[in-house]
This record gives C-alpha cells, structure tokens and sequence, in this order.
C-alpha cells in the first residue's frame, strides 16, 4: 500500500508542475502540493515498523 501512496505522490507532484507552468493560482498550487505531501507522509508512515 505504500507504493500506491508513492505513486499518488508522483502524479501529484507533476500535477504541481503542470499548475506552475500554465499559471495556475497560488491557492491550487499549494493545495495539490499539500496533497503530495500528505500522500508521501502516507507512505512513509506506513512503511514504519509496528502497529498491527
């Protein structure tokens, strides 16, 4: 399932890309970026060890 959160991330990023060269709004910009990041914060938390 951590891939899956790596892979999400990947495609949110380019998506920030994307918005920066066409000119997107600051707003959207941040607000896929704040995606991305939770998307690899999913992916390296569930990486750790423990839990069930």
């Amino acid at each position: 399932m951590a891939v899956v959160c790596f892979i999400v991330a990947g495609f949110l990023v380019g998506g920030v890309i994307q918005l920066v060269r066409s000119g997107a709004t600051k707003f959207s910009v941040g607000l896929v970026g704040v995606l991305a990041a939770l998307a690899v914060a999913g992916g390296v938390a569930w990486m750790l060890p423990g839990g069930s």
